[in-house]
């Protein structure tokens, strides 16, 4: 599959209404597909927003709720959904991003490593203990959430173990838009791979949240950004050029894992 339709769902989050979200999640999803997108990603904590006081209220457990909702969306339009909730898991809630394959499938579900202290992650949440890595019909993708693009460790680790493509929901504030457009293109360059990032936008709750989702090539360039109001990005990328600059520049030969 060296040809890939992507569609980033920008959503505003409206804050614990787990409806309303849903229903958009459904809308847009039927959008995509509509488009010709073979996935679509939503944002970071897409059904709830940042209302953790809420969370052991609101979080699903694996095959329920909003699971089952984005599973549903994935069947019904026959598109690969992603995507991060609150899932319960006995007595703790964690921040998962789910990945759905078009029949409905989860593929694999990735708990967020790094809990963002300035959202309260850490009082609420339990972290993830394992990076998660899929081997999909383009290609080997790894998964991060929000916070872990600050932490260039994980995705060099992805790399190295053959990711092709890295995709990141977030809840990325407007304040620091600038961290989170450099950091995108810095971690597709230094490991050569696609950055498919999907931020929320415009106010939930006390918080504004950036926009400016992208899809980053593994030379650099951005090959679709939106601005800074909910919208549904949409765009083809050409898997074959992670070989191509792989080759072109063979960082990954020249490291000294002798010495780092």
């Amino acid at each position: 599959m060296p040809k890939l339709m992507i569609s980033l769902a920008q959503m505003n989050i409206a804050l614990g209404d787990v409806r309303k979200n849903t229903a958009q999640m459904e809308k847009w999803t039927v959008e995509a597909a509509r488009r010709g997108s073979h996935m679509v990603v939503f944002p970071e904590l897409w059904s709830t927003g940042y209302a953790l006081d809420q969370s052991k209220e609101l979080a699903s457990t694996l095959n329920t709720g909003t699971f089952n909702d984005m599973s549903g969306a994935a069947v019904g339009n026959k598109i690969s959904v992603v995507g991060s909730l609150l899932e319960k898991r006995g007595m703790e809630v964690s921040n998962s991003a789910a990945f759905f394959a078009p029949n409905g499938r989860s593929l694999g579900i990735y708990r967020k490593l790094h809990l963002f202290r300035l959202m309260d992650e850490h009082k609420w949440l339990q972290p993830g203990s394992s990076p998660l890595a899929m081997d999909l019909p383009w290609g080997n993708t790894g998964l991060a959430i929000c916070y872990d693009l600050r932490f260039p460790e994980l995705f060099r680790r992805y790399a190295v173990e053959g990711a092709k493509m890295i995709i990141i929901p977030a809840e990325w504030p407007i304040e620091r838009i600038e961290h989170w457009r450099a950091l995108l293109i810095a971690r597709a360059i230094e490991n050569q791979c696609y950055i498919v990032a999907c931020n929320s936008a415009g106010q939930t709750g006390d918080a504004i949240f950036g926009g400016n989702s992208m899809i980053v090539d593994p030379w650099g360039k951005v090959v679709v950004s939106g601005g800074e109001s909910p919208n549904l990005l949409t765009a083809e990328i050409e898997m074959d050029a992670v070989d191509e600059i792989r080759k072109r520049i063979p960082i990954f030969e020249d490291r000294r894992t002798d010495i780092y």
